[in-house]
């Protein structure tokens, strides 16, 4: 399951009540409530944000979920990024003429990126190279690991 702002926080919060969502994403949205220390059962876990609201020290709710996390996790903070550059808000008004929105197209490059790779890589089982490390394909993508 993967959300975007209040989706993502859906995300954590059904990954806590039902064991059946086998992996989860949270694209810059809070978590409320936080994590908790039980986790979510070993899950895999991916959190994915604009870097100003969301890098380690910025935001208590992630700071204080991403320990709780206790399965295969990933910190990611999106530099020049912005709450609504996860979506395809931003693609969609730039498409459509009525504002130039530089970097739009980007912005759906990356998130399918790393999307993508994370449930290739936990519900099909492929090893996605990608969720290793920073890439040179990504160079606005920081792994953060507080």
């Amino acid at each position: 399951m993967a959300g975007h702002s209040i989706g993502g926080d859906a995300t954590a919060a059904t990954m806590e009540a039902a064991p059946r969502v086998l992996a989860g994403v949270n694209i810059d949205g809070p978590f409320t409530p936080l994590i908790p220390a039980s986790g979510l059962d070993r899950r895999p876990f991916l959190m994915m944000g604009d870097a100003d609201a969301v890098s380690p020290g910025v935001n208590p709710m992630w700071d204080g979920s991403w320990p709780n996390l206790d399965g295969w996790k990933r910190w990611l903070s999106v530099s020049n990024a912005d709450h609504y550059w996860f979506t395809d808000l931003d693609y969609l008004v730039d498409q459509s003429g009525a504002l130039s929105i530089p970097g739009a197209g980007r912005s759906i490059e990356l998130t399918r990126a790393y999307v993508s790779a994370f449930f290739e890589q936990h519900l099909k089982a492929i090893p996605q190279p990608l969720l290793n490390g920073p890439s040179k394909a990504y160079p606005e993508v920081s792994f953060n690991n507080p």
